[in-house]
């Protein structure tokens, strides 16, 4: 018999369940337990994380063939690299004998070796070698490679689906990619990437990235002045995605260099979007911001984060101070979102309404989006 769910799963799901029947000025946040249960964290890992499409990092981070690195989605370890021929893979980083891992860390390889029994395994997971085992009856070598998990690349960025179900990705954000077409995003070079872990949960994250109301409020001399919260304006969203755009003071220096494909309005604004449920991204006049979100805990997310651009040398002092910027203001938002994580351990708060739509109407389309896979 199937196992019955905790009660707070039940609860949360009926939540999200009534918020799909409210109308947006009756748009809400979710109780603190949608941010701080153990159990719903654990559904959301096995019906969204591995069904839905992850963003597990960008191009720039293997740009030859051989390059690879390894990161961990919901438990599963992977291995993200570019095979003999160019394409980008993502394979189960599991060997098929014993199940250690074959690679570790990040760098170029004509082959992934397993240290435990040296099982050799080559770029696209096929078994290559396996010492001592040609008079094993039951060894069969075309059944040992390396899973490989349903992959795509768009706009530069390396999505994966664990379970293999999900439709096409890009058609999914054909609009979206109107709407960020004359940026070039898929122009500009990978400048900058770090790892991190925030004592947040997942959700908390993407919502505080979504929304421009907390600007003026949270970073008052790094973005405010740039971006104010008052000029932020959303962008009509689909099923699989939201944004919006923070436009500029009028008043601060332009953000060139330009693409000469950009509109006067474009270069005076920048789209910030979700590709739900957890890849955030703000692609700015000149340069891009990227965020690949997965769940540590309930109450920590591991963070991938990068700078793109189409300068080429990342120790351009250009580049140094746009990304000595991106780090300010993700300090700032760190320090906001675990306050807040500790602040929702409390039986005194249910939730609260949600600000106008230019605001916060992008966490209201990620809330429904949540109500419509887990409600």
């Amino acid at each position: 018999m199937p196992t019955a769910n905790p009660p707070i799963v039940d609860t949360l799901r009926a939540e999200l369940a009534l918020l799909r029947s409210l109308d947006r000025d009756q748009a809400r946040t979710m109780p603190p337990a949608f941010y701080t249960s153990a159990d719903f964290h654990e559904i959301e890992k096995e019906e969204l994380f591995r069904s839905e499409w992850i963003c597990l990092g960008h191009v720039g981070e293997v740009p030859d063939n051989g390059d690879y690195f390894t990161t961990e989605l919901v438990g599963e370890q992977l291995i993200v690299g570019r095979d003999h021929k160019g394409e980008v893979q993502v394979l189960s980083n599991v060997c098929r004998h014993r199940g250690n891992l074959v690679a570790e860390g990040r760098g170029n390889k004509r082959s992934f070796v397993c240290g435990y029994h040296a099982w050799t395994y080559d770029l696209d997971g096929t078994l290559k070698t396996a010492p001592l085992m040609k008079d094993v009856k039951a060894f069969d070598r075309k059944k040992c490679n390396l899973p490989q998990m349903k992959c795509e690349v768009w706009s530069n960025f390396i999505f994966v689906n664990l379970d293999g179900t999900a439709k096409p990705l890009a058609p999914q954000l054909a609009k979206l990619d109107a709407i960020l077409h004359n940026y070039h995003n898929e122009e500009r070079n990978l400048l900058f990437s770090d790892e991190t872990v925030w004592n947040t949960n997942w959700k908390n994250l993407t919502e505080n990235f979504m929304e421009g109301y907390h600007l003026f409020a949270t970073h008052p001399t790094t973005l405010q002045p740039m971006t104010p919260t008052q000029l932020c304006r959303k962008v009509p969203g689909e099923d699989r995605w939201t944004a919006y755009r923070s436009y500029y003071d009028p008043n601060y220096p332009p953000r060139g260099p330009f693409h000469e494909d950009m509109t006067e309005d474009e270069q005076r604004n920048s789209v910030l979007f979700n590709i739900f449920p957890s890849f955030v991204v703000a692609v700015a006049a000149n340069y891009t911001l990227y965020l690949c979100l997965r769940p540590a805990a309930a109450d920590k997310v591991a963070i991938r984060w990068g700078v793109a651009g189409f300068k080429t040398d990342p120790e351009d002092p250009e580049v140094v101070k746009y990304v000595d910027l991106c780090k300010a203001f993700n300090d700032e938002d760190r320090q906001k979102l675990e306050t807040l994580q500790r602040a929702q351990n409390t039986r005194y708060y249910a939730h609260g309404p949600l600000a106008p739509d230019d605001l916060e109407g992008t966490i209201w389309d990620f809330l429904q989006f949540m109500a419509g896979r887990l409600g």
